[in-house]
């Protein structure tokens, strides 16, 4: 086989749509392709309004902890993949359950895939979801975090340093040091009941702003070092 299909078995993912999710991948231009419910608008009126909302969190801390800034709706089950790129997969190491969509998107961006979004509709009828918001919150939360860190650490400090890797790290490091300053010196003066020095607002305030602009900058590098060759057609698989 050359590219594997997965649908999930709820009865919401019509398999007439099976050729859209194989047509990037075909033609060469993607390895993994997914389907995106938020695409059109008539789609997102018919979700539930709690799916609206929990879809819309998970996406940004998918986009922070994959680095695929360019999709949405990531624990989506409609999925289709090149064999060459699940074959550069640990498959042992992926999560299973309902992390199992966000975290091989996470490893497919650590061997450079390329995904592409797939607009579909939802079916939504009175089935009972067996997710539970509270009950994966902070899982997901943990999960997130460790991925973020490991994709930081690969990718701009393991495999190559770049400006990016130095705007992270001093920027960071300038909103630590200006939030402790900056609350150091608020909470010491409240005490005596006196105003802060001027200079001492600048240091911090200065600290801060720069930090910001440089995080800001590393977050613009994130968004435009996404992958744009796709594995198979690096025939990495051969």
């Amino acid at each position: 086989m050359d590219i594997i299909v997965k649908i999930d078995g709820d009865g919401q993912m019509d398999p007439t749509l099976i050729k859209y999710f194989l047509a990037p991948i075909a033609f060469g231009e993607a390895d993994y392709t997914k389907g995106n419910r938020f695409y059109h608008l008539k789609s997102v009126a018919s979700m539930p309004r709690m799916r609206i909302l929990g879809n819309a969190g998970l996406s940004f801390l998918n986009k922070l902890s994959t680095g695929y800034w360019n999709i949405f709706d990531p624990t989506n089950g409609y999925t289709a993949i090149h064999r060459d790129a699940l074959s550069v997969l640990d498959l042992e190491k992926i999560s299973s359950r309902y992390f199992f969509e966000t975290d091989l998107l996470f490893r497919l961006n650590l061997a450079h895939g390329v995904v592409v979004d797939v607009p579909m509709d939802a079916k939504y009828a009175d089935e009972v979801s067996s997710l539970s918001i509270s009950g994966v919150f902070f899982e997901f939360l943990g999960k997130h975090l460790r991925n973020f860190m490991k994709r930081i650490f690969y990718n701009y400090f393991l495999r190559d340093m770049s400006a990016a890797s130095f705007e992270l790290l001093f920027g960071a490091l300038l909103m630590l040091f200006g939030t402790l300053f900056s609350s150091y010196h608020w909470i010491y003066s409240s005490r005596l009941h006196v105003a802060t020095p001027t200079g001492t607002v600048i240091i911090g305030a200065l600290a801060l702003l720069s930090g910001l602009q440089l995080l800001l900058a590393f977050i613009t590098h994130d968004v435009e070092s996404q992958p744009k060759i796709p594995i198979q057609r690096l025939n990495y698989g051969n």
